[in-house]
């Protein structure tokens, strides 16, 4: 590690952290430390660090915005990457959107509604970034990200840059190719149709009023913890099996939306760890389903 330290150094790659703490880049507020963060600014960068990797051998994690993520307390071994501020951009160009892979998803939405484009309406709450949506295949209210993608910018584990199509992110439920093949995501280009913005605003405004209303928003979480199973709804398994309020140190299962745990105000990864586990066992149980994770946890047990 010393010596690699040393060639970060003389290497322009961005900004280096070391031993920081995760709980400030999380959604969930929690995670210790990382031996070594590291923050590029632009596509140059990204691929000098990741490259200076590869020729050491050593592990890497992507944090993206930190939602949709676990952090342990011992915190990640290694080194973490985090995309700066000029990954952070979005142009329009007729019906197409480009835009940095760490810019706000929700963001982009609201930015598209404003264009009168139609197509990413289902973005307007799902927290982190175009990165992190492209890479889950995220989506809610019936559509996803494969259905406005067109292309994506990727630097792989070698710090090879590469352009991938839809065919070749290989998307599915919540999965990209990238849950197989290392990579990050540079930037994405969105195909959207055009609306009218009224009926967009309002379709916008909707779904934001029902987000407020079921969603506890006001507290730090990672949104959903749990894939729906087929034909059913996590949240729903949840909530009759009576575990909405279930509390671990500070951790609870929201009273608002049974699929989210959110942190009160001093959890720990292993309170959120506990109450997931407590949350499966108990559906596995009763229902005989086997809840899959949403989030991804990372770092050491």
């Amino acid at each position: 590690m010393k010596q690699l330290l040393t060639e970060m150094q003389q290497t322009n790659i961005g900004k280096v952290l070391l031993n920081e703490p995760l709980s400030a880049y999380t959604t969930w507020k929690i995670g210790g430390p990382a031996d070594v963060l590291v923050i590029p600014h632009n596509k140059e960068q990204l691929m000098s660090v990741v490259r200076l990797l590869h020729k050491n051998g050593m592990s890497w994690t992507n944090l993206g915005r930190g939602s949709n993520l676990l952090v342990s307390d011992k915190g990640i071994r290694g080194v973490v990457i985090q995309l700066g501020e000029g990954f952070n951009y979005v142009q329009f160009q007729g019906s197409l959107v480009h835009a940095g892979a760490s810019h706000s998803f929700i963001k982009l939405s609201v930015l598209a509604a404003k264009e009168g484009l139609t197509g990413l309406e289902f973005a307007g709450g799902i927290p982190g970034s175009v990165g992190g949506a492209v890479y889950m295949n995220a989506g809610a209210l019936g559509s996803d990200v494969s259905r406005i993608f067109k292309s994506a910018e990727l630097v792989l584990d070698t710090g090879e840059l590469v352009n991938h199509n839809l065919e070749r992110m290989a998307f599915s439920y919540r999965h990209s190719v990238l849950h197989k093949q290392q990579g990050i995501v540079v930037s994405a280009t969105f195909e959207l149709k055009e609306g009218v913005r009224g009926e967009i605003a309002s379709c916008m405004a909707s779904n934001k009023e029902r987000r407020l209303r079921t969603q506890p928003l006001q507290l730090a979480s990672a949104g959903s913890v749990f894939r729906n199973p087929p034909n059913d709804y996590a949240a729903r398994l949840i909530e009759e099996a009576g575990l909405k309020g279930l509390r671990t140190g500070g951790a609870e299962v929201s009273t608002q939306h049974a699929n989210f745990i959110v942190n009160t105000g001093q959890a720990t990864a292993e309170d959120v760890l506990t109450l997931m586990a407590t949350i499966r066992s108990t559906i596995k149980d009763r229902y005989g389903i086997d809840l899959v994770p949403e989030v991804l946890v990372v770092g050491e047990r």
